[in-house]
């Protein structure tokens, strides 16, 4: 278990604005990637901007499919919970409206990135005309998928990023500095503006809950200067794991943590059932990524005052309908929006990812209208 953060590295946690803390030292920072970050104006959303020149692949040798029926696999982080369950249904949904798409959800049991190529072999192989896929690792899963483009294979990313040169269009669910905003303004709001929290994400490697914490950390310096940082462990998404890991932050940092942030959909009601176990309702905050059906009883019982996602469903929706619309020829590098079904528009930024929209926040006011 890594010990707590003081001192943090400039281009991950933006280091002095977070106050160093006294009791305990570690060296580095580790959950965030690193990379340039662009935290958004702390009383403003983010204003559509220009989406650049496409970088995304192109796919080898494609046959006409224009109108024709095609195959499509959908290969989630892991199979077996609400989140990718979600996702995969909204995936049927689209195939449902268009008629011309078979959708067959097919993964790993745990957030495996060998398992996940294994099984992107295995389909390239068997042969399918396209391929959705949340990335469990950007940089491992690449080569398998320019294999799958060489073959003619479309192929869309969404949840979790692949390498812009490894697959045509990334669907999206909110971006990375919106995440930020908004899981950073909830728990300063509840913890105050120098509570101390820690993070359970699922891997230091996954590619969007790294960048999600990179932009935590720039957000907050910006905006909730005071608040304090305490560390991140990872959980797998693994729900036994996530529990026994949030129940470690509790007994490790005691009086000293006031929230724990989930950065998967297991590991928010897995911290949330630990600290409901703990009897520590009102006395440590969870703020995180969930489904609202996994958070009902915590929300509704008022021991979590909010969580944050977007339409998990509307995601695996709208990766279905971009394969559909490649296949077509109807979505193409240039696009400055994207005509989703019963979506409506979507808009397209940073080169080649198509954007859902602004995350949802699910409070006892409204988390009743959701159901996924």
């Amino acid at each position: 278990m890594r010990s707590i953060i003081t001192s943090l590295q400039a281009s991950v946690f933006c280091v002095t604005s977070l106050l160093p803390l006294a009791a305990h030292a570690q060296a580095d920072w580790t959950g965030g990637d690193g990379q340039p970050t662009n935290p958004l104006a702390c009383d403003a959303s983010a204003a559509a901007v220009d989406p650049g020149e496409y970088n995304g692949a192109a796919v080898a040798n494609a046959p006409d499919r224009n109108g024709k029926p095609i195959k499509v696999v959908d290969v989630p982080k892991l199979v077996g919970i609400g989140y990718f369950m979600s996702s995969a249904a909204g995936a049927q949904v689209a195939a449902k409206e268009l008629g011309s798409v078979a959708v067959t959800t097919d993964g790993p049991t745990k957030a495996n990135i060998d398992e996940q190529i294994t099984f992107i072999d295995n389909y390239i192989t068997s042969g399918v005309d396209g391929i959705m896929l949340s990335a469990n690792d950007p940089v491992a899963v690449a080569p398998v998928l320019k294999k799958a483009l060489e073959a003619g294979i479309n192929v869309v990313t969404y949840d979790a990023d692949a390498e812009a040169d490894a697959r045509q269009w990334f669907i999206n669910p909110a971006t990375a500095n919106g995440v930020a905003k908004t899981l950073i303004d909830q728990l300063a709001e509840q913890i105050g503006e120098d509570g101390h929290f820690a993070i359970v994400t699922s891997t230091f490697t996954t590619p969007n809950q790294a960048r999600w914490i990179s932009e935590m950390a720039a957000y907050a310096a910006k905006c909730h200067p005071k608040i304090q940082f305490l560390e991140t462990v990872e959980a797998q998404e693994d729900n036994i794991l996530s529990f026994n890991q949030a129940q470690t932050l509790i007994n490790k940092y005691g009086d000293e943590l006031k929230g724990i942030v989930g950065m998967t959909s297991v590991a928010t009601p897995a911290a949330s059932e630990a600290v409901q176990q703990g009897n520590l309702c009102g006395k440590v905050s969870v703020v995180g990524l969930a489904l609202p059906n996994a958070m009902k009883p915590y929300v509704n019982s008022g021991c979590v005052k909010s969580a944050v996602l977007w339409s998990t469903e509307d995601m695996g929706y709208a990766a279905a309908t971009a394969l559909r619309a490649l296949a077509d020829g109807t979505l193409k590098p240039g696009d400055k929006t994207f005509k989703a079904g019963k979506l409506g528009d979507l808009q397209i930024a940073n080169k080649s990812e198509i954007l859902l929209g602004a995350p949802k926040v699910f409070t006892k006011e409204n988390i009743g209208t959701f159901n996924f």
